[in-house]
């Protein structure tokens, strides 16, 4: 390739939308083009392969073969647009009225058109403090693609030091999010005739046990003062949540199945496996309960996602990168989650900073902002002056 063949990152987040990268569905189309053009610019590639060989995450390297890179880390899949009411193309970037719609241009393709642009240029420009990119699978089913990469990073290219999330913050940058956990929960009831109740097992009643356990941990964790790190938040302390549940045949039928999810989010300095352990065993004693009234009957539980907490960091290598190169001198944290605290489990300084509203990620229309796209091409040129 030439120098004519660099893409501009407008361009580069033309073709990375382009992809249909639902996280359902193989990413391989889009890591196949991506590191034909990075390697094609000079730039060192590897891939970590998901179990199936379906999916992979791609791992790039800039600049000299040495340690203390940077790292920019963002995720390929994006949610689907089945039920939405789009009045664009949803894999086109449509520009109107100062926005860039299409699926994922804010979560968040955006930032990684950047960050391919940013890697590029580094290897045109002949940085002497590396830079390396980080494109996982799967985060929006839990970050759970992130960990094995993460891993497979050790093996493949020299230890980076310091990680910049792109997930969208307007630019802001965040030091701390909270950690979540999810499970799958299935009761399993006993089917009798509503009028013999008490000879059945009704899992969508005796599932409400664990709901309404749910509500009163909910409560009694909103009664406490929450601590200093706790009352950044918002809310300001942990949260257990039911999103969906299904069960029943029929109203004069007790239901033989019930399932629902519940999820944690719980504040840095807490520990989410405490939470889980307290749910896993108030399950565990309702499995008991039922099985003793039907042997046919029970609780069973599936972890969906685990995702630790990103921890403010004192004196923090990525937050002070992330500062020079925003001229922000405020930071913040957030109730969501995303894949920084990976990294820093993993032994990197870790923010997250990147284009967009979070208010936009997963909706129809989703779109960035024209501005905001620019002021992240600003920032990477910032950083590439700092590693030249």
């Amino acid at each position: 390739m030439t120098d004519s063949d660099i893409l501009t990152p407008r361009q580069l987040l033309d073709r990375l939308v382009k992809f249909p990268t639902v996280s359902r569905e193989s990413n391989l189309a889009l890591v196949d083009w991506l590191e034909g053009y990075l390697t094609g610019h000079g730039v060192k590639c590897f891939r970590h392969w998901n179990e199936d060989r379906q999916k992979a995450a791609l791992i790039a390297h800039a600049g000299p073969w040495i340690e203390g890179a940077v790292v920019l880390s963002g995720h390929s899949d994006v949610v689907p647009v089945e039920g939405q009411a789009w009045t664009t193309d949803p894999w086109t970037v449509t520009e109107r009225d100062g926005r860039l719609y299409g699926r994922g241009t804010c979560d968040m393709k955006g930032y990684v058109a950047l960050a391919v642009w940013a890697l590029v240029q580094a290897a045109q420009r002949g940085v002497t403090r590396p830079l390396q990119l980080a494109l996982s699978y799967d985060e929006e089913l839990g970050c759970t693609g992130a960990p094995p990469m993460i891993a497979t990073m050790q093996a493949v290219v020299p230890k980076g030091s310091a990680a910049l999330i792109g997930e969208p913050s307007g630019m802001k940058i965040v030091t701390g999010h909270k950690g979540g956990t999810g499970y799958d929960v299935h009761v399993k009831g006993f089917e009798v005739h509503s009028s013999l109740l008490p000879e059945g097992v009704s899992a969508i009643m005796e599932g409400a046990r664990l709901i309404q356990w749910v509500n009163d941990k909910n409560a009694e964790i909103m009664a406490l003062t929450p601590g200093p790190v706790a009352a950044r938040f918002r809310p300001p302390f942990t949260t257990l949540h039911v999103g969906q549940i299904q069960g029943g045949t029929a109203d004069n039928i007790t239901a033989a199945d019930c399932r629902f999810s519940v999820e944690m989010r719980c504040v840095p300095g807490e520990d989410p496996e405490g939470r889980a352990g307290e749910f896993r065993a108030a399950a565990m004693q309702l499995d008991a309960a039922l099985k003793a009234k039907r042997p046919e009957a029970g609780v069973h539980l599936r972890k969906f996602f685990d995702v630790p907490p990103l921890r403010p960091e004192e004196q923090g290598e990525a937050e002070a990168l992330a500062r020079a190169l925003t001229g922000e001198n405020a930071s913040g944290v957030v109730s969501y989650g995303t894949e920084a605290g990976q990294f820093q489990d993993a032994g990197y300084s870790a923010v997250v900073c990147g284009p967009g509203d979070i208010a936009q990620a997963h909706q129809p229309d989703e779109f960035l902002e024209l501005s905001e796209f620019l002021t992240g091409q600003r920032f990477m040129e910032r950083l590439l002056e700092r590693l030249t």
